[in-house]
Order: C-alpha cells, then sequence, then structure tokens
C-alpha cells in the first residue's frame, strides 16, 4: 500500500464511512443467582489490564466490572444481560490519516483496474490510480460513493471474504509501514478479553463495512463473526445452479453511524448494552443508549492525545472527530481515556 497523505483529510472521509457497507488469569467460580450458571471471575491478586497505567480510569472499569459480576452485590447483572458494545475505527485500532477501510477500497480499485483501462483516463478511478488523494477528494460525495461501490460489490460474499483475508494479510500502513493488524491497541483488547473472561457478550458495533470486518476481526479480537454489527451494502441470493451463493450489490442496505448505531444494537443484538465503548461523536448515541440502561452502565471514550505513540485529535478532525461526545462525557461523569497518560502501551509492539 503507497497511497500518498499529502493533505488534511476532508469531512469527505467521514461520509465514506457512513456508506460502507486473552485471559490468562486464574479464575474462580460463582453462580448467577437467576440462570445457577457458573461465572468466571478474574482472581483479584492478578492484573487483567497490564497495559493500563494505575489510575482512577483503570480502577473504575475494575470496579465496575465487580460490582456487577459479584454474587450478591445490589448492581449484580444476569449473564444474559451483560452485553458490551464497542466501536471499531479509532476504538480497537487507529483511523488515521484515514479509515483504513478506505485504502482497501483504492487498493481494490488498483486491483480492478487492469480490466478497465479507461479508468486512467476517468475520475474518480484516475485520482484514485494516481494516489492523488487532493484529486479524489475533488469528485465529492459522488465520486466516493462510486469508489466504495465498485470495490465492495460485483462478488460473492465468499469472494469478497478472501479478497479482504488476502489484503488485510498483505497491505501495510501508509505512514508507520507496519500491517494495519499491528495498529491494534493493545489496552483495547486487553479490556476485551477482561470482559469476556467475565462472561460479558462482546459486539462490534462499527460504522465500518460488515462483511470487511467480518474478514479478519474475529481472528484479530476474537469476536465472534456474529457478534459483529456495521454498515451494509444489499445483497441477494443467488441459487446459481445448485452452488447456492450471497451476492453483493452496489447499493447501500444500512448505515450503522451515529443513531444507526442504537438502532441497530435494537434491530440485530436485541438487549441494550450495559458497557459501551467509542472514540467520536459518531459514536454518542450509542453510549447514550447504553447510558439508559437500568443496570449499573459503564460508558467509556477513547481520547486520542499521543501524537508521539499514536495521533492526538478531537474536535477539529475530520476522522474521529470527538466534540459533542467529549462535553457530554464530562457532563455525564463517563470514562474519558488518556491514551498518552493511562495507557503504557498503544499497540502490543511498544517497549
Amino acid at each position: 500500500m503507497n497511497s500518498k497523505i499529502n493533505t488534511p483529510v476532508t469531512r469527505l472521509f467521514a461520509f465514506f464511512m457512513l456508506f460502507i457497507s486473552l485471559s490468562a488469569c486464574k479464575q474462580e467460580p460463582a453462580k448467577d443467582t437467576e440462570s445457577g450458571k457458573e461465572i468466571t471471575q478474574v482472581n483479584e491478586s492478578s492484573d487483567p489490564l497490564p497495559s493500563w497505567n494505575d489510575g482512577p480510569n483503570k480502577e473504575a472499569i475494575i470496579n465496575y466490572v465487580k460490582d456487577v459480576t459479584t454474587d450478591g452485590s445490589a448492581n449484580f447483572i444476569p449473564i444474559a444481560d451483560r452485553i458490551a458494545t464497542f466501536d471499531n475505527d479509532g476504538t480497537l485500532w487507529s483511523e488515521q490519516p484515514a479509515y483504513f477501510q478506505l485504502f482497501f477500497a483504492m487498493d481494490r480499485i488498483k486491483s480492478l483496474s487492469a480490466d478497465h483501462p479507461e479508468w486512467k483516463n476517468k475520475q474518480p478511478y484516475k485520482a484514485v490510480l494516481e494516489n492523488d488523494m487532493n484529486a479524489l477528494m475533488q469528485q465529492g460525495e459522488k465520486g466516493l460513493m462510486e469508489i466504495v461501490m465498485v470495490s465492495h460489490s460485483g462478488v460473492t460474499t465468499d469472494e469478497f471474504d478472501t479478497i479482504v483475508k488476502d489484503w488485510i494479510a498483505t497491505a501495510k500502513h501508509p505512514t508507520k509501514n507496519v500491517p494495519y493488524t499491528d495498529l491494534i491497541f493493545k489496552p483495547m483488547l486487553e479490556l476485551v478479553k477482561y470482559l469476556q473472561a467475565n462472561d460479558f457478550k462482546v459486539f462490534i458495533v462499527s460504522g465500518g463495512g460488515l462483511s470487511f470486518m467480518r474478514a479478519w476481526a474475529e481472528g484479530v479480537y476474537g469476536i465472534p463473526k456474529n457478534q459483529t454489527v456495521g454498515s451494509s451494502n444489499k445483497t441477494e441470493f443467488d441459487y446459481n445452479n445448485g452452488n447456492p451463493v450471497i451476492r453483493i450489490l452496489p447499493q447501500l442496505e444500512f448505515m450503522d453511524d451515529k443513531e444507526g448505531k442504537p438502532v441497530a444494537i435494537n434491530k440485530f443484538i436485541g438487549r441494550k448494552p450495559v458497557f459501551a465503548a467509542g472514540n467520536s461523536d459518531g459514536d454518542l448515541q450509542m453510549l447514550q443508549y447504553a447510558a439508559s440502561n437500568s443496570y449499573k452502565n459503564f460508558e467509556l471514550y477513547v481520547h486520542h492525545t499521543d501524537s508521539i505513540r499514536e495521533w492526538a485529535y478531537d474536535r477539529e478532525s475530520h476522522i474521529g472527530k470527538l466534540d459533542k461526545g467529549l462535553d457530554e462525557a464530562s457532563q455525564k461523569g463517563w470514562t474519558v481515556v488518556n491514551m498518552k497518560e493511562d495507557w503504557n502501551k498503544v499497540y502490543n509492539s511498544d517497549k
């Protein structure tokens, strides 16, 4: 992946996202008083979040989990209701200088270009083939939509899954020059595993493409495919002469962003989360929804404050803008993770 990023990312990247379609701790058994099911709880003598610096935010997470999973606690939550929802881009892995799925779409256009020689002189394809982000942005919403639809359709779901897996295994980030999966946040992965060890059912709820995430997220995060919710294209069943397939169509079916996230949670999960984590205003409604739960709940924002190990951005960013959410988190006492101060490691490769 050699795309050059020469200009600030514009609001059109946000538009793009709207349209794209572990535990080594010793465990002690307890009982869910309603179901009688055995609960696994992390031994207090071990640190379930070693990449988190000791402080109020780490303490708040651990205290919350202990409170709602301890038999006899006034805030005990039955296992069936322990639903946790995590955004992906900017929450579980990095998202700068552009959403990683955009780089996939551009690489996909390049791989298809041999069959489309006319693209060399036709926008928006010309801009993609020349790695000209400025020219690509000038194509506006219509141009980006065309890139997304062409790069994410015209194949079966199985074919697309293979295409994405091949890309994620070989492509490298344009500025950090490492595989994209090397840019997963180690502290957040620890948090996912900690919740799972305490019988939380963890879901990804992201504006990113559903089929794109399902191709690799289960192996990387340990979150099953059927617990991934995202934006999606329309699809159709094709009996295919006795070899049934699902074909991806160049039409948007569902947009999983902002108000769409609570709608998607209700539609695809069916239970309101008690734990929700995000990093941008696009996640605000999901956190608001979790905060309305009658069970004790936890809302977490990842605040990108580390310009050395990652990137520093919030209110003015066109990628992962955190403005209204930052204000509401302060007003309501939600946990805001300061990446620079709260994490002793950002990525697994950090010393």
